[in-house]
């Protein structure tokens, strides 16, 4: 089965669950608690087995159980030749046990073992919960204790201040693409003030996330002080907490919680028109397509996905769970959600659920469709969208529109390839991205720096045939359509370096060795095969099918994983 998703230009994830296991002690399932009892699982402080994953958690700390865990991923890689693994609940293994993983897959080579280990991709949840709790095991593999390993974790920074809230409360609540503030529905009662100082600072994390969410990277805030991406606060913790771009994924719904369309359906103004929810989803998905790092895109959300509000259906069956592959529907409104986790929310969802106005048709999903195939074209075409480096994100990439005198809704991104020491992009000098949230069109002054670049739409957003969702840029201006991201681009040669520049660039030149840097872009197509004999993740689609490990649920969907780099 892998090599004939790898033929057909896919790369396999598999989520593996080493956390914990069904059963222990007697019990009829339970294996490894019968052959040595009390070693595999961890124990808490009156001799109970720790429960916190709502399992019997496991003691990847001991030993022989890192052993176990280590072993079998190196199995999975060498014999079936997967292309990456992600860790359920990842923060319940220790940082030593995620290093021995990493070390074990970086030792595999071609000529010994098969299989290229160095490219073999490693990310999972990085929550700081139950027992393991802030070190109190060991130092514990969370967002903030695995930095600089190269191993991925989710960042649900930047999936709160797109969408609203948090999946423990807030289920209302808007954020920066669901309109708080310039789009208020009809239940916020926060003054206008306290509204706009909440999605300025939604802002600024979703910039840090823009950033590869690196802690060091540097940028002035929404009241005008220059801040490092840790120093931007998520509730209490550093906003920016990365050292790489590939430490960070970024995504903004999957198989927990609701879906993003169902976030939409929830939070947006009861009277918004479906154009315009498609337009709030197409939102959401280019804030984490154009991050830089790992976006992760829940399946279906490029199709408008909807669970009618279910936010925990491993067992809720293909009646909340379907897609329907045909367009036809979406699964919105198949009637409420399961009480267990969605009863709390009944009333505000039977109303939404019976509302006509508020089904989809098909070509309102193949329109998330079209929209989302093209993202994924835009990513491909530039290598400034896919940067390798740390070095490269704080040399390359600036926002704009910040301060506390910013336009609130608009963030303003620019990716250089001007001045640096490796041309990445033999098309393009910059990319310039502007996210306009807000339900009116944007007339923007582009900064004194930016002004006299001649910037084109990109090709790709030239063919959109609706032209509300094309914005243009002329004479140092830019037109920006409601809800809408707009990349523009700047051809090869056509930007003017600084003579300070120029000196830069002779000098690095000078110093770095002739052969030519790699890229992704001259490797791989999205969608299409890489060359046959390249294990490594590519910008293409991975699905991501199975599970292993001692337990659990997996969640099948649709991936772009970066290349990790030896």
């Amino acid at each position: 089965m892998v090599q004939a998703l790898n033929n057909a230009g896919l790369r396999v994830v598999l989520d593996v669950v080493y956390n914990h296991t069904n059963a222990s002690g007697q019990a009829d399932k339970s294996v490894l608690d019968k052959i040595v009892p009390g070693y595999y699982h961890r124990l808490m402080q009156d001799g109970r087995i720790a429960n916190s994953t709502c399992c019997q958690n496991t003691a990847t700390e001991h030993d022989m159980m890192r052993k176990l865990m280590v072993d079998s991923v190196v199995l999975w890689a060498t014999q079936y030749k997967v292309d990456g693994f992600r860790f359920d609940l990842m923060g319940h293994h220790m940082v030593e046990d995620m290093q021995a993983v990493r070390d074990a897959l970086d030792s595999l080579t071609l000529e010994e073992h098969g299989v290229d280990g160095s490219k073999i991709y490693v990310y999972g949840e990085g929550w700081d919960f139950g027992e393991v709790a802030d070190n109190a095991r060991g130092q514990n593999a969370t967002q903030l204790n695995v930095g600089g390993l190269g191993i991925g974790t989710f960042n649900d920074r930047v999936r709160d201040a797109v969408r609203g809230g948090n999946p423990f409360g807030g289920f209302q609540e808007q954020g920066f693409a669901t309109g708080l503030y310039y789009d208020t529905n009809e239940v916020d009662s926060r003054s206008e003030e306290e509204q706009l100082e909440t999605v300025l600072h939604f802002m600024d994390q979703i910039r840090v996330a823009l950033a590869g969410n690196l802690a060091d990277y540097t940028f002035v805030d929404s009241t005008g002080q220059e801040v490092t991406g840790s120093q931007v606060d998520y509730n209490g913790e550093p906003a920016g907490y990365t050292t790489s771009p590939e430490e960070h994924i970024i995504y903004i719904s999957a198989h927990d919680n609701e879906t993003w369309f169902d976030a939409v359906q929830a939070k947006v103004p009861t009277g918004l028109s479906m154009t315009d929810r498609v337009a709030v989803q197409n939102m959401g998905l280019s804030l984490a397509m154009f991050s830089q790092g790992v976006p992760f895109f829940h399946a279906g959300s490029d199709m408008l996905r909807s669970k009618s509000f279910e936010r925990d259906s491993y067992n809720a069956g293909d009646w909340y769970n379907a897609i329907d592959w045909t367009y036809k529907d979406n699964n919105f409104g198949h009637g409420l959600p399961g009480a267990e986790r969605n009863q709390d929310n009944w009333d505000i969802m039977r109303p939404l659920l019976g509302n006509l106005d508020l089904f989809p048709d098909m070509a309102d999903i193949r329109a998330n469709n079209a929209y989302f195939q093209m993202l994924l074209r835009i990513r491909q075409s530039s290598p400034l969208f896919r940067l390798q480096t740390a070095e490269d994100i704080h040399n390359r990439l600036a926002f704009h529109n910040t301060g506390p005198d910013q336009t609130p809704g608009l963030i303003v991104m620019s990716i250089s390839d001007v001045g640096q020491s490796a041309n990445l992009d033999p098309n393009a000098d910059m990319v310039l991205v502007l996210f306009n949230a807000t339900p009116d069109d944007i007339t923007f002054n582009l900064s004194e720096d930016l002004a006299g670049i001649d910037f084109t739409l990109h090709p790709e957003q030239a063919l959109l045939s609706d032209s509300t969702l094309r914005g243009e840029a002329a004479g140092g201006v830019a037109q920006l359509p409601p809800r809408s991201t707009t990349v523009l681009v700047a051809a090869e040669s056509s930007v003017a370096m600084t003579e300070e520049a120029m000196e830069e660039t002779a000098v690095d030149t000078a110093e770095e060795p002739a052969e030519e840097p790699v890229t992704e872009a001259a490797e791989e197509t999205v969608g299409e095969t890489a060359e046959p004999e390249d294990s490594g993740l590519s910008n293409g689609a991975i699905a991501a099918i199975g599970i292993a490990g001692l337990g659990g649920a997996a969640a099948a969907g649709y991936w772009l994983l970066r290349r990790r780099q030896s």
